[in-house]
């Protein structure tokens, strides 16, 4: 089975490095990654071209000029990119823990898509973590979060590794298993079946909608909120527009759940060609 993760980014690329060396670090080496990128300038780039060189990942960097919040749109590029059988999808401000790829291939099953969880971090926290906390794999433990800065709570559940105990506070938790952007995974003919993400829709819950097509079509949700984690590095939201977020929940309400959409209208089908690709030259794909 071959396996590709899709990270989302723009202009972000502090924290990009920290999560592609959160893969470097993985258990599981055999998977592809597809950057895609919502029109970063030459410093993201610049920066893939090096963790090619420094971490020794298969790196894609698919790319498409910025007009505003257009990342449904690039993460379908990145769908069409590809040819792995299975697509597991996070953020590229999301550091995964060293088994992340790992749980979410074992865990994997026909005719369903996986709804992962995530920590929250502040600033002052994602500030602090370095590199080579990440290679070590110290940064998601909980005694070094905790000397850090971060007192989680109840949400240091999250993070316990034993798979009998995690398996089954996912089986008793209330949290609906909905499809989340940053740790969801599914086999790529089901994002091929729905026509992936909504290009048009701006941000708020257009990872929700894929979820709910999938369903629609006969997939299943499987919960793995405490099988896996990612830490969430913080970041603020000034794209946030509270009208389009109302206007994206009015279309889940009645387009995809009232008429049980089963195919976004502007999805991958849709997509244009590029007039060009990234114009920042960068070393080719690993």
């Amino acid at each position: 089975m071959r396996v590709a993760v899709v990270l989302a980014t723009y202009n972000q690329e502090l924290w990009l490095e920290k999560a592609l060396w959160g893969y470097a670090a993985q258990t599981r080496k055999e998977f592809d990654v597809i950057i895609a990128d919502d029109g970063s300038g030459p410093p993201t780039a610049e920066l893939i071209a090096r963790m090619r060189r420094e971490t020794g990942l298969r790196i894609s960097h698919v790319w498409h000029e910025h007009r505003g919040f257009g990342k449904w749109e690039i993460v379908n590029r990145a769908i069409a990119s590809s040819d792995a059988d299975y697509m597991i999808f996070s953020d590229g401000d999301c550091i995964p823990r060293n088994d992340f790829i790992e749980r979410h291939i074992a865990l994997a099953e026909p005719g369903r898509f996986l709804a992962g969880g995530y920590l929250k971090l502040p600033m002052n926290v994602s500030q602090r973590i370095s590199i080579d906390d990440i290679r070590r794999g110290r940064v998601a433990d909980l005694g070094y979060l905790w000397h850090k800065g971060y007192r989680p709570g109840h949400r240091a559940l999250r993070l316990l590794r034993p798979l009998p105990v995690a398996g089954l506070l996912d089986m008793v938790t209330p949290t609906p298993s909905s499809w989340r952007g940053n740790n969801s995974s599914v086999w790529r003919d089901g994002l091929i079946a729905v026509n992936g993400f909504d290009n048009d829709m701006g941000y708020g819950s257009g990872d929700r909608a894929i979820g709910e097509r999938l369903i629609n079509l006969g997939y299943r949700s499987k919960r793995i909120r405490f099988r896996t984690a990612v830490l969430h590095l913080h970041h603020e939201r000034p794209w946030r527009d509270n009208t389009e977020v109302a206007r994206n929940e009015a279309l889940i309400a009645t387009r995809v759940w009232r008429d049980k959409e089963t195919r976004a209208r502007v999805g991958i089908a849709e997509l244009a060609p590029l007039a060009h690709s990234s114009p920042y030259k960068t070393d080719s794909t690993a």
